[in-house]
């Protein structure tokens, strides 16, 4: 057992367990459970947690000035780990922003980033859920690990190396991962239906801003969005 790591048998949410005991926890802690059943994931939907999804959430202290983009950070850092430990996948894993890991046009991993503040500090509870082996059928648009190769790497490796990652990323400045981060953006140049604030538009997606922000080209016009769900994605199954 790493010291870092804090094995839970079961609870309704990593992160959640994770925000109750934030004054308790510090820089690298990690939460894990095998049995998570009441996980959220963006815009208060459920993440539905199967025997074969990793689910665990990773504390990590930032200035407030890393926050804009740190979802797409945490993202870049998944597609890490997953190409390090499996180095048949690597450059073919895609970032859906503002959050999500793709492999072959479906969703290998969802990420949910919740912060607290305390004055020009921020701690950030990163909660990752990573298919690795089947998911359920009911589960829509899903991919996992053992879809795309025929290597998973044991639950241990892969927290290791999540952590790891979203740890040494935290000293990186946005601006030295964006060229990467726009390199693997999955909504370049597609067409998008996407929603904001109550109100649905079709666009294309036209790039990452400095900031993190989604940009989407309507016609001659391309504006930015700091928040917003996308609906569906021309091309690829429904999300």
């Amino acid at each position: 057992m790493q010291p870092w790591l804090i094995n839970l048998e079961s609870c309704e949410s990593t992160n959640t367990w994770a925000l109750e005991h934030l004054s308790e926890l510090h820089h690298g802690d990690t939460i894990f459970t095998h049995n998570q059943t009441a996980g959220r994931g963006q815009f208060d939907r459920s993440w539905i947690s199967s025997s074969g999804v990793l689910t665990a959430s990773f504390v990590l202290e930032l200035s407030i000035s890393q926050l804009p983009g740190f979802s797409l950070i945490a993202g870049l850092a998944v597609i890490h780990a997953i190409e390090t430990l499996l180095p048949d996948q690597q450059g073919a894993l895609r970032l859906k922003w503002t959050n999500d890991v793709f492999a072959a046009g479906r969703k290998l991993s969802g990420i949910l980033c919740e912060s607290r503040i305390r004055a020009d500090q921020a701690q950030v509870v990163v909660g990752i859920g990573l298919n690795c082996e089947t998911v359920p059928e009911f589960v829509q648009n899903a991919i996992s690990l053992q879809d795309i190769s025929a290597d998973v790497p044991d639950r241990e490796k892969l927290l290791a190396q999540l952590r790891t990652n979203l740890m040494n990323f935290c000293d990186r400045a946005f601006s030295t991962l964006l060229p990467e981060i726009r390199s693997r953006d999955l909504l370049l140049d597609r067409s998008i239906v996407f929603e904001s604030g109550g109100k649905q538009c079709t666009g294309k997606g036209a790039g990452i801003d400095d900031e993190g922000q989604l940009l989407i080209r309507f016609g001659d016009e391309v504006k930015r969005y700091r928040s917003g769900r996308v609906l569906s994605i021309d091309d690829l199954p429904n999300l």
